[in-house]
């Protein structure tokens, strides 16, 4: 098992965002988690990954209570990708993608050719070798985004948690990174979940959804949770209306009224 979610409480305050909910992830699989903004789903991914409590519940990750994780195991067990940009002049990407290899180094923190190898190899996994000399300032949006994946690769963990990872990319770049974490979650058999609000990456590219309607969490395999309803129910209001056969988001057109003729 990647990710154990039991009778989860999570506040924001005096709001609950989530009461009494589980989930189980499994390993070699791509997850995503989708909900309206201010739902928790971010607050939720720092719970996941050790940096924020629950009000209750516990999180468990590959088979372990993660409140009983010493820092470097945590550290060995989950990796996470922010929304955070680095663009650090002078700092090369294969610098920052070594920066993952922190649990591993000896006690000065110095690299060994083992180390180096398992940075060459995230590079090429995620298709930037040919970046690695470059300065995070001079990567695009999508290659700086891959940077921060390789970073997770080269960290080594079987669960890997990502939010928003194809915020502020093209539509060809968006695919093209969801298509990558599936490749690493089922060939690497790594458990990934990552926020978004792409329901078209969400439904078409991933094995389940993770939906949050507070303060309830909803897990599905994809093709179920786009017949369940529930996506129909986040645009209620909103004069838009899912079209779980299309898997699209179309707006309520009205009718216009029929004129009287006198």
């Amino acid at each position: 098992m990647g990710i154990s979610l039991k009778n989860i409480r999570l506040a924001y305050g005096p709001h609950i965002l989530l009461d009494n909910v589980s989930a189980d992830l499994p390993a070699a699989s791509l997850t995503a988690f989708i909900g309206r903004n201010g739902t928790g789903k971010s607050s939720l991914l720092r719970a996941i990954a050790g940096l924020a409590p629950v009000a209750a519940g516990e999180i468990a990750l590959c088979g372990h209570p993660l409140a009983t994780l010493p820092p470097q195991r945590l550290a060995a067990t989950v990796s996470c990708v922010t929304t955070d940009k680095v663009r650090v002049a002078n700092l090369r990407c294969e610098d920052m993608v070594a920066l993952g290899r922190a649990p591993y180094t000896n006690w000065i923190g110095r690299m060994q050719e083992d180390d180096r190898s398992v940075v060459h190899r995230a590079l090429e996994t995620v298709g930037i070798a040919d970046l690695a000399r470059k300065t995070m300032d001079t990567l695009s949006d999508g290659e700086c985004q891959r940077a921060m994946i390789a970073r997770a690769l080269a960290q080594d963990t079987p669960v890997i948690l990502l939010d928003e990872p194809t915020a502020f990319l093209d539509l060809p770049n968006r695919y093209a990174l969801a298509s990558l974490l599936g490749r690493l979650a089922h060939e690497e058999r790594k458990c990934i979940l990552f926020s978004t609000h792409d329901l078209d990456i969400a439904l078409g590219l991933c094995d389940t959804v993770m939906l949050i309607d507070t303060p309830e969490l909803h897990h599905l395999p994809a093709a179920d949770m786009a017949a369940s309803g529930l996506i129909e129910r986040l645009f209620s209001g909103d004069g838009l209306t899912f079209d779980a056969a299309s898997g699209q988001v179309r707006t309520n057109k009205r009718q216009p009224a029929p004129h009287n003729r006198q």
